[in-house]
């Protein structure tokens, strides 16, 4: 039981520097909206690149709200079937899904850093403003990567029967 509350602990910290960076990637969004606008209204010179910019911002924003969305129960989950089962039945079904998702998470996260290991290879650059966005790349296989630890915790917690603190 130690070990899951370092689990717990780990998860939580993760998940805090996650979601700070998260929004602050979201307030750089907001910005970058804002000065496009003013720029394209006001000057009739809108800041080249940011549909570009736009779409590896909210990339990092989506993907690195993953593992504190999880943390809160904030996922889409099935509940039909929810008090119709034993109670050992219900963690058995949890412990599944938490299994299944996690493994394809973690599989994501895998496939995700190894096309950001091409980008390097092949010294890809993005088509508008000509930077390297491995590292977008990267953050984004970051966030499935603590998901995937994430969703293990929880499966964790269902095999033992005890509730996982947000």
């Amino acid at each position: 039981m130690k070990a899951l509350a370092l689990l717990d602990s780990l998860c939580a910290a993760l998940s805090r520097v996650l979601l700070a960076l998260g929004g602050l990637f979201l307030v750089a969004m907001i910005a970058l909206a804002c000065a496009n606008m003013f720029m394209r209204g006001a000057l009739n010179a809108p800041i080249r690149g940011t549909y570009e910019m736009m779409g590896f911002l909210g990339a990092l924003v989506c993907a690195l709200a993953l593992a504190p969305t999880q943390l809160q129960k904030g996922h889409i989950a099935l509940t039909m079937f929810k008090g119709m089962l034993p109670r050992r039945a219900e963690q058995l079904v949890d412990a599944v899904s938490h299994l299944a998702c996690g493994l394809f998470f973690l599989l994501a996260a895998w496939r995700t850093a190894l096309f950001g290991l091409s980008l390097i290879e092949f010294g890809e650059l993005s088509e508008d403003l000509r930077i390297i966005y491995h590292p977008f790349v990267f953050a984004v296989a970051l966030g499935c990567a603590t998901l995937a630890l994430t969703l293990a915790r929880d499966l964790l917690h269902a095999l033992a029967g005890t509730r996982p603190r947000p």
